[in-house]
């Protein structure tokens, strides 16, 4: 399979599990459907859609491929229909956001280099595209963003956005260094959500 062509399938791979976890979040929050496919493609698009305008590609290729809307449109479709079939929401959800936030955010690292972006841009760009979708949807819902709160959420991203600037820049630029990545910033996330790692916070005040 050649590089675009796994790119094209991990970027709408991340999509879809992104946009099933705004819709299964929209569901807790008791949306309607068309309220839950809203969030649904802010949920899987909204850091994409940053990301291009960071880069210069317009119009975003959220509205200039329209396999991207559908895939979002899908995806949460049948999120609306399934969710009688998870047993555990709330695991489903933050198992779905951790796929969704490791696939985005490789794929959008990788656009980034592909656009010209220096390493550290690309690596910023790339934790924006994983990210902003997030705190799109979570803004929607009424719940302060994942990221902003004290569970390593954006860390994550940035150090799988790091590891495939590094893979490139080395001369990896096959499927490994897609999926590796991806893997690394899925297992941080979940290790941070089963033993419940935080990032710091300032004492209160007394």
């Amino acid at each position: 399979m050649s590089t675009p062509s796994a790119l094209l399938i991990a970027d709408l791979a991340g999509v879809a599990v992104f946009a099933a976890s705004g819709a299964s979040a929209a569901i807790v929050k008791r949306l309607d459907l068309f309220g839950l496919i809203f969030v649904g493609f802010v949920a899987a698009l909204g850091g994409g859609i940053v990301r291009d305008l960071i880069i210069g590609a317009v119009p975003p290729l959220a509205f200039a491929d329209w396999r991207y809307a559908i895939t979002a449109a899908v995806a949460s479709g049948a999120t609306f229909w399934l969710h009688p079939q998870f047993s555990r929401l709330r695991w489903s959800v933050l198992l779905l956001d951790a796929a969704g936030l490791g696939l985005i955010t490789v794929t959008g690292t990788l656009k980034a280099l592909e656009a010209g972006l220096p390493a550290v841009g690309a690596c910023l760009a790339g934790m924006i595209t994983g990210i902003g979708g997030g705190v799109g949807r979570d803004l929607l819902l009424g719940e302060i963003p994942v990221v902003l709160r004290r569970e390593i959420y954006a860390v994550a991203s940035l150090a799988g956005a790091v590891l495939v600037a590094v893979l490139v820049g080395t001369g990896v630029h096959d499927g490994l260094a897609l999926a590796v990545p991806a893997v690394l910033i899925f297992v941080i996330r979940v290790i941070a959500l089963l033993r419940s790692w935080s990032a710091p916070v300032p004492p209160a005040l007394t």
